[in-house]
Order: C-alpha cells, then structure tokens, then sequence
C-alpha cells in the first residue's frame, strides 16, 4: 500500500525501466545516523529522507529515548524544523517533523513541536529551558537546496555524542517496520499531549539574550546603518526581533533573500562561508541605504557571516578566526568591566576547536582566565561547556573557524542569531570611539599577538590513497616515526588523534578523545607555526588549516604572511604530494 504517491511513482518508474543501478543507489544501503543525525537529499528509498525513513529514524529513537529516561512521558521532547521542501518527493522540514512528533505523541510522549518555522538555536534553548529529555531540529543547514537533515538534542541541551550515536543507530535498525498509524500525522492535532512552545520561546529567548547587551544607550542613539540577509532562510524575522531586544534600530533586509524559500533562487550554495558570491544582493543594499556592516546567516540561522567597508571603499568578509577574535575580545570586556572582583576570573572559561585559531589562548594568558580546546564541532564544545557549568565555572563564549558562535549559555550550539545583535551592539560601541571592526581586530592582534590563518582541502574520491597518504606520515623516516621537518621547517611537536599519540605530554597519550576511523595528526613548528590535517567526515576531502602565531610586538603582518605561505606551500609539496597521490586542488 502506498503511503507517500511521490516517492512510490519514482520507485514504480525504475522498475518498469528495470534501472538496476538507480535501484540500488536508493535501496543499497541505509542513510547513517552519526552524531550529526542525519544529513541527505530527499528522495524515495532508504538512502534518502522521505516519510518512511523519518518514522523508521524517530522510532527507534524514541525507544532508544524510553531506555534512558524513566520520565520520559512526564518530561517529553522538543521538534523544530526549517523552510526546506522537494516537491519531486512530496518530502519537507514541516512534514518530517510532524511524522517524528505523532511518532512519540503515540507512544504517550509529550511533544513541544513549534508551529511555525525556526532558528535551529531555538531547539537547543528549549531543552535546556523546560528541562526535556532530548530535541529534534529538521534542518539540512547551509546545504545544497535538495538536501535535509535530522539533528539530535540530549537532555543537556547539546547535540549528541557517541556512544548515543551508536545506540540510536542500533535502535533504528531493530525498528524499521511502521508502528499503527505512523503516516496518520492528522491525529496529534487532537491530542493533549502536543504543546506549541513557539510564543513561550519567542518571548524568554529574547528575554534571555538581553543578558548579553550592555550598552543599551549607545545602541538607542547610534546612526551605523546594517544590512542582514537570511539567504532565503528562517533568520529574518529572528533577528529583526533581536536587534528590538537590544534597543538597536531594525537592520535593513535583503527584499529578495529575506522570505523563506526552498530553492535558494539569488545563491549558487545558500552557505554565507562562501564568501562574496553568497553577499552580492547585501553589497548593493549596502550600497543603496549606506550602510557600513552587513551581517549574514545561514539558511538554519545558526552561523554568521559578517562584512564591513573599508576606508578604501572595499568590502572586507571577515573569517570565522577573525569574527571569533574579535567577538572573544568584546564578550571578555564586557565581562570585565560588569565584574570588579579580580579573582572570578579564575572561574572564567573559553572554548575554540582544535582546527580554529588559537587567540583565544593567548587573550586567556594575558588576561587570565582559562582556554581550551576541544575536538572539531559543536557537539564537543557544547558537551565541555555543559560540564563546566555544572562544576560552577562561567564559559563565556565558544566559537568554531566555520562561522559558528556560542556567545549566549542560554544555547549550549552555535547560535546565528544572537552572534548577530552581539556583533551590531560591538560595532556600535565601536564607532562611539571612532573605530571600525578591522580597526579593533588590529588592536587586538597588536596587544595579543597576530594569529595569521590559511586553510583549504584537496579532494579524493579514493579512500586508499587517502589511508596511503596518513600512514606516510606515521612511517615518514623509517616504521613508527613521524616527519621531523617539512621543508625548511623544523617540527617540534605531534599529535595524532586517531592513534591517541602526544609529542608534548609526558606519557605521549593525547588527552583528547581519540577516533580510529578519521584521520587527524596536527603538527606543531619550531617558528610557532601550527598545521592540522583530517579527513571530513561528510565529503570526499582532505582538509589542512594551518596558522602562525606570533607573540605579541611583532607586527610585521607581511612578513608573518609570507612565512606562513611558504609553511603552507611545504606542506602541500611534501605531505600531501599532490601529484603523486592524484589530489585534486579546491578550485576558488
């Protein structure tokens, strides 16, 4: 019996044609669920989202859910979802997320699914906030317009990490048939165990986010002008809300990007990352209204994209390291100046990860308090911040060099919208002293260091070259030894994190979790250069990110590029070896 007539017409299609191959491409093999959850095109089958494979991915979950928490129906979980919809397949983030919430609700769970679009951030504060048990965000980010996703939430109000992955995965597998009335969405409309939570949110976000803003004055009076897009996203009505919570005029919105719309219609890849291609419409309206800063989210309103014009008339797009600088440094002072007793700021805390850059240590050392670092993602820093709110500590701010920002302990995930009035009320204060962004980034590089950062990919599509290439490095002079120069550059510290190695501790084990199955090996340079390479877990990528850190006085800034060039050109020729092992280069 046919319960969804898009996806079954497509199968019914290949099988008249007898398409052996598109068969198996969509029945060959189930979607994984990893930490991340899921994340593929919509389409029929089992490698793809669709009706049947949500419901599969949220019963097993729920019983996965039920073996965990004996409160489970007093408590319940929360599901938001996106703008994202495929009329191919009749598949959409409102539709899954009905499918998941009527999957609990018949199980006797409580479900607080939102009536109405929203920020992915939103789902992670509402854990935390009416204490349940888990979350669900149905959302595929920043990806390609055909592509969703299924993000999990734990009662703590992080994403998942393993071994939850492992045994939500197991679960899904030993509950694939539909349970009664698993496709009849229509019954949780009825039921008293469906909670809209969306005007409840609307109001104590914004409530809480307040916390965080501290020159109301300066916001009422300043005449810098923004432009915000949403990318055909769900961030536009957020943030217009957040810059009111801030007492901020409203900033002026892209008209073609600011309403939600699945097929990304003005962008090429709807990932404000992308740089300039993704800004062009925010350029123009810039332009038109004179607006000198333009803030940009990605479709899920998790991620921020900040530009600014220069004196020159130029446009600069900051990086992720450089937004994290400068946002470290502000959320810091802020701090600071609302906290007069010297000694809090031992219970100070901020969180980067491994591959982003490491100013925020050298502010720490300056002024203080504790850094560190965890694994790549937010699921890490998330998890570490919960854990040292629990032991009493203050974590202030976490960031990713992905333009992801954690400024608000409300939201324990990277959170576009609340980076975005944060930002504006900085570059507000900012003008007051006659200073740009760029202006402040420089003085923040002149007292702590410049922290210069260069980072790209090769891809592979052969997972044998890509093991090769690895296990060159682990055996580089001869079995077990790893390389002690690259090029003219003299190597002075190794960690490797697939096989728990550690140069620089004393019992050379690295005190980070390890991965077997990705690879990771960071070296540490004699100039004070550092360089990461890893496999990406969800493209066909070897990713470098390298950076030279330099102490404070040195302010050669060219000379720290050139160097860093040159460090990055070595490690190209000589780890990865391009022409040897057929990588092929990021083409800009």
């Amino acid at each position: 019996y046919q319960q969804n007539p898009k996806t079954y017409a497509i199968v019914k299609q290949l099988l008249a044609e007898g398409n052996a191959g598109e068969l198996q491409k969509y029945f060959g093999s189930r979607m994984e669920f990893g930490t991340a959850g899921l994340r593929a095109a919509m389409g029929a089958g089992i490698s793809h989202m669709n009706d049947l494979t949500i419901i599969q991915t949220t019963q097993g979950f729920c019983r996965y859910l039920e073996k965990n928490f004996s409160d489970l129906k007093k408590r319940g979980v929360v599901i938001g979802f996106d703008a994202r919809a495929h009329l191919s397949s009749g598949g959409s983030s409102k539709r899954f997320a009905r499918l998941a919430a009527n999957t609990f609700i018949s199980q006797g769970v409580p479900v607080y699914l939102f009536s109405d679009i929203i920020p992915t951030p939103f789902v992670p504060y509402t854990v935390t906030h009416l204490k349940l048990c888990a979350g669900i965000m149905v959302t595929a980010s920043h990806n390609p317009k055909q592509d969703n996703g299924y993000k999990v939430y734990w009662e703590n109000g992080a994403q998942i990490i393993s071994p939850h992955d492992k045994g939500i995965s197991q679960a899904i597998e030993e509950n694939q048939e539909p349970w009664p009335q698993a496709w009849d969405d229509k019954l949780i409309d009825s039921s008293p165990l469906l909670h809209d939570p969306y005007a409840m949110v609307n109001k104590e976000y914004f409530k809480d986010i307040q916390k965080q803003c501290f020159y109301r004055n300066i916001n009422k009076e300043t005449n810098l002008k923004f432009v915000h897009t949403s990318v055909h996203g769900v961030g536009h009505k957020f943030v217009q809300l957040a810059f009111q919570a801030f007492d901020l005029s409203p900033p002026f919105a892209v008209p073609e990007q600011k309403d939600p719309d699945p097929d990304f219609p003005t962008v090429k890849y709807p990932n404000p990352e992308e740089g300039k291609g993704v800004l062009t419409l925010s350029f123009a309206l810039a332009e038109k209204d004179g607006a000198r800063i333009i803030l940009a989210n990605d479709p899920d309103a998790d991620r921020l994209a900040v530009a600014e014009k220069q004196e020159s008339g130029e446009w600069k797009v900051f990086s992720g390291n450089e937004l994290g600088a400068l946002l470290g440094w502000w959320i810091f002072t802020c701090w600071k100046n609302n906290n007069k007793d010297t000694r809090a700021v031992k219970d100070v805390y901020m969180l980067s990860s491994t591959v982003s850059s490491k100013i925020l240590r050298a502010i720490a050392l300056k002024e203080g308090f504790h850094f560190e670092e965890t694994l790549t993602g937010f699921k890490w820093m998330g998890n570490r911040a919960k854990q040292l709110m629990d032991q009493g500590k203050a974590v202030l701010f976490a960031f990713e060099e992905a333009i992801g920002y954690m400024c608000c302990p409300a939201v324990l995930d990277k959170d576009g919208v609340s980076a975005a009035v944060i930002t504006a009320e900085m570059a507000s204060f900012l003008a007051t002293r006659n200073l740009s962004l760029s202006q402040q980034l420089k003085a923040v590089y002149d007292e702590y260091g410049f922290h210069i950062t260069k980072a790209s990919y090769f891809i592979c599509h052969d997972p044998k070259v890509i093991q090769q290439l690895f296990d060159n490095l682990r055996n580089f002079d001869g079995k077990n030894t790893y390389p002690k120069s690259c090029g003219r550059f003299k190597v002075s510290g190794i960690r490797d994190l697939t096989t728990g190695y550690d140069s620089s501790q004393p019992d050379q084990k690295a005190i980070l979790p390890t991965s077997k199955s990705s690879q990771m090996i960071t070296f540490t340079f004699a100039n004070g250069g550092v360089a990461t390479m890893r496999t990406s877990g969800t493209e066909p990528k070897i990713k470098y990110y390298s950076e030279l850190c330099a102490p404070p006085g040195n302010s050669d800034v060219e000379q720290l590029k050139k160097e860093l060039d040159e460090l990055v050109s070595a490690l190209e020729k000589h780890f990865f070896q391009p022409e040897k092992n057929k990588l092929q280069r990021k083409t800009e």
